[in-house]
């Protein structure tokens, strides 16, 4: 895929996705109105505030290696080798995690705890669908190196350091992609060598 096209799909699935679940479905659960349920609950919405701010910058830049990659988070049109570039160094769902952290600032924001509850519901989800669908079809197709990159990058608590590969036929430099949720996978590059992609 052409990084202008993957670039232009990149977005089109970021404000999709992420519009209709982070602000179409709390705004349709009529969550989307402040309240104050304890003194001095500003000092709780500036701390949404922030949340909502820190989470949106491993979310957007997820999608930006999508697209530097060549690819998008659409599981039909993944990128064509490992992401372990940016937040990937850090954490193997980092779009999820992303999206976790923006919605406790939403609940923060709005002193809602129907918001609270569908930011445990969305990890859930999230979760799940990493657990038992993600990781599994990435095992299966892509066995050593995304393994190794499994054992070294936890799914959910980012690591101190980056992670950097060491497997041989894995890149060891920043610039790889990965898949939908966020976590890495590993497919083939032009010249046959394995790389690596997650979602």
């Amino acid at each position: 895929m052409r990084r202008s096209a993957a670039a232009a799909s990149s977005v089109g699935w970021f404000v999709a996705v992420g519009g209709t679940f982070g602000c179409l479905l709390p705004y349709l659960l009529n969550d989307w109105h402040f309240h104050r349920p304890l003194p001095y609950w500003a000092v709780a919405q500036a701390a949404g505030v922030v949340l909502i701010g820190a989470g949106l910058v491993p979310l957007v830049q997820s999608f930006i290696e999508f697209a530097k990659a060549d690819g998008t988070p659409v599981p039909v049109a993944s990128p064509p080798r490992l992401v372990v570039s940016g937040f990937y160094r850090y954490v193997r769902n980092p779009i999820y995690v992303g999206f976790v952290i923006i919605l406790a600032g939403q609940a923060l924001l709005f002193g809602s705890p129907g918001l609270l509850v569908y930011t445990g519901v969305a990890w859930c989800v999230g979760a799940a669908a990493a657990r038992w669908y993600e990781e599994p079809v990435l095992a299966r197709k892509f066995g050593a190196e995304y393994q190794a990159y499994r054992r070294a990058v936890r799914a959910w608590l980012p690591r101190v350091h980056p992670w950097t590969p060491s497997t041989p036929g894995l890149p060891s430099t920043p610039g790889s992609p990965s898949t939908p949720g966020g976590q890495a996978g590993c497919t083939r590059s032009r010249g046959g060598g394995p790389t690596s992609r997650e979602a």
